[in-house]
């Protein structure tokens, strides 16, 4: 475990290793550790892929003391406890929903069809949010779909894009900026205020996606601008 700190009152936590589930979930269970030791200092949390960030109050936790904490946790064999669920998520497959999708064909050297069937085939899990409200990173697409990110990004994609860079894919919650590779439109919510907790996804959860037709699409309330 390395420990750098984030401004005045936030300590980083990074271990080592490659991203995977298993590692996602040993940065949950210290998170969980360490709130649960102090429910009201520490502030906020924020995972990432090998990191986790903890914010906490200066007034009520001195940062001695989290980081005596932290330091008794590093090297204690940590059980992780059953977490996550697995979040099913419908996408209509198509040049229409999704732009790129031929484009990601040719430049894998597969057909539409076979781009269709390996992203949907997959479990991805949830390593980190980020970006925009109820934006998720998933990982690990296949390598036989790996492909870097547009050179220059759309100013515009809508929401509910389902998009692939590099070895990650996700869902654009929110019209927004992104340079992903589109590859359909997934018509259920991934970010509601009205909701605890506001976002569909959590880290740590595994994600899945399930093709639909285009009028199933429409059915389940999905929408093209």
């Amino acid at each position: 475990m390395h420990l750098s700190y984030a401004g005045l009152n936030g300590i980083r936590l990074s271990l080592d290793g490659v991203p995977s589930p298993t590692l996602t979930a040993d940065l949950l269970e210290l998170r969980d550790r360490l709130t649960g030791t102090y429910p009201t200092g520490i502030t906020d949390c924020v995972m990432g892929y090998r990191t986790l960030t903890l914010f906490f109050d200066l007034a009520e936790l001195p940062r001695e003391t989290l980081l005596a904490a932290i330091r008794n946790l590093d090297g204690v064999t940590v059980t992780p406890k059953n977490r996550g669920r697995i979040v099913e998520l419908p996408v209509w497959y198509a040049e229409e929903s999704g732009h790129d999708l031929l484009s990601v064909a040719e430049y894998c050297g597969r057909t539409v069809e076979e781009v269709i069937d390996l992203h949907s085939r997959g479990i991805y899990n949830a390593y980190a949010t980020g970006f925009a409200p109820g934006f998720c990173y998933l990982g690990d697409t296949p390598e036989v779909l790996e492909i870097p990110r547009l050179r220059t990004p759309r100013r515009t994609v809508p929401a509910g894009s389902v998009a692939i860079a590099d070895r990650q894919t996700a869902v654009y919650p929110s019209a927004s900026p992104g340079g992903w590779r589109l590859l359909g439109l997934c018509p259920t919510p991934l970010f509601n205020l009205d909701l605890s907790p506001p976002g569909l996804i959590a880290v740590g959860d595994a994600v899945t996606f399930k093709p639909i037709s285009r009028d199933e699409f429409f059915d389940l309330g999905g929408t093209v601008i």
